[in-house]
């Protein structure tokens, strides 16, 4: 029997032991095969090939929901699953709110666009981790590259329920990087960079080995800049880890937790009135796209702010239903998990400065942040990071900066926006595509 076959087999078999109990339900089905490589030394130090298949069913009886999760695919342990959800459903705390929706249609991803062939080899892969470790290696001023690696994903992913849904999607990710060490003097710096692509004959590794020895060397001989406020410009990755670490403020599962500071402001304007930002969820050339939601939904560009204002949050069924709204396809849930709330593929869309405006007078451009998440409160929107970039001028890097902190209330900065580029640009594993934006009035510490 053909494997997705089999994988509709026991998802049948476990939605009727769902209905049998009494209880509605839906069953996630995550499959995934994983091979990586790093070399050291000149030498390949690791090779790991994994793969993973986990059923996770989510039942609902009597307004309760109950989680359980099985790595075995036997009707026994299917059974047992089965019934551990209903166990768990008659502990946990009643939640109207949680439901499994109407949805009774098929959906399928094209595999030929998000999972295509990939003729290469696995000594050409090898190969690939031995030259980036090898070449890095090499260049002048590098004493080691300790943080180095291929990595080939491939996934499926099933979604069904009890009202009648069947959707499947397959993935596959290849990714490549390398983060040098470089020495001159008693001065030394850690930095690199990455690529990802659907097929692994796409990744430039030439260009990850001269873009991190570039970064490495450029930044090496970096001090500290006198402490007052700067306009900053984060590149795309910092640009892109910053919203991510602050993404909660468009969970709606946030808001009705009471912990999301935007929660009474949906309508509002929360940013400078040029700032549009939107999710993406459709847009293929992204390595994340989502052609529906762990829930069933179907996905959708979702404005998030518009013109400034915060248009909506991004709903779950749960959501949706607590706030007497629509669900935004933005359900997610892992096999183990519970119902959640994220957002796909973020779009920051282009302004309408020029990159040279963007780039005219002084200004902090930030390539590097450390401490992301331990010097951030998303419920505040107060931050502090350690950070290294360049002053520049008119878009001209005058002098590296390292050993500096950037520290302010996000939410504030974005009511604080001089300009945004007239470009998009995704960032590297091209799971958000942004303009970039430069910050007014930043406080950096030296």
């Amino acid at each position: 029997m053909p494997v997705c076959e089999a994988v509709r087999a026991r998802a049948e078999r476990v939605l009727d032991l769902v209905a049998g109990a009494g209880a509605s339900g839906d069953l996630i089905v995550s499959e995934g095969t994983s091979l990586s490589f790093k070399a050291r030394d000149g030498e390949l130090e690791e090779h790991k090939v994994s793969s993973s298949r986990i059923f996770g069913v989510r039942v609902l009886k009597d307004d309760r929901a109950g989680i359980a999760y099985s790595e075995a695919s036997d009707g026994e342990a299917l059974r047992s699953m089965v019934a551990q959800a209903i166990t768990n459903a008659s502990f946990a705390r009643s939640d109207p709110d949680e439901r499994i929706l109407d949805h009774d249609g098929i959906l399928a991803t094209d595999d030929a666009l998000l999972c295509p062939t990939d003729d290469t080899s696995l000594e050409e892969k090898i190969d690939a981790a031995l030259a980036i470790e090898r070449r890095l290696a090499a260049r002048a001023k590098v004493k080691n590259v300790p943080y180095n690696g291929v990595l080939d994903v491939a996934g499926d992913r099933h979604v069904f329920s009890t009202a009648g849904l069947r959707a499947h999607s397959r993935s596959r990710v290849c990714s490549a990087w390398a983060y040098a060490l470089l020495e001159d003097g008693d001065r030394n710096v850690l930095d690199g960079t990455s690529r990802a692509a659907r097929r692994f004959a796409e990744l430039d590794i030439d260009a990850i080995v001269d873009e991190t020895h570039a970064r490495c060397l450029a930044l090496i001989d970096g001090e500290a800049v006198p402490s007052r406020r700067y306009d900053v410009a984060f590149d795309i990755e910092c640009q892109s880890a910053l919203f991510g670490v602050f993404a909660m403020m468009f969970s709606a599962k946030a808001a009705r937790d009471g912990v999301n500071p935007m929660r009474d402001k949906v309508g509002e304007a929360v940013a400078d009135g040029a700032l549009n930002v939107c999710d993406s969820p459709r847009r293929s050339d992204g390595l994340r796209y989502t052609l529906f939601d762990d829930e069933g939904t179907a996905t959708k560009t979702v404005r998030l702010i518009d013109a400034g204002r915060l248009a909506t949050l991004a709903h779950s069924s749960a959501t949706a239903a607590h706030f007497g709204l629509d669900p935004t396809g933005h359900g997610v849930r892992s096999p183990r998990g519970p119902l959640g709330v994220g957002v796909h593929q973020l779009n920051i869309e282009a302004g309408r400065e020029s990159e040279t405006a963007l780039a005219s007078g002084e200004y902090l451009e930030i390539v590097d942040l450390t401490g992301l998440h331990s010097g951030a409160n998303p419920v505040s929107g107060d931050f502090s990071f350690g950070a290294a970039g360049f002053l520049c001028r008119d878009g001209e890097r005058r002098r590296p900066v390292r050993n500096v902190t950037v520290a302010g209330n996000f939410y504030e900065m974005l009511k604080r926006i001089a300009a945004i580029g007239d470009v998009e640009r995704w960032n590297a594993a091209r799971s958000s595509l942004m303009a970039r934006i430069r910050f007014a009035d930043v406080a950096i510490s030296g």
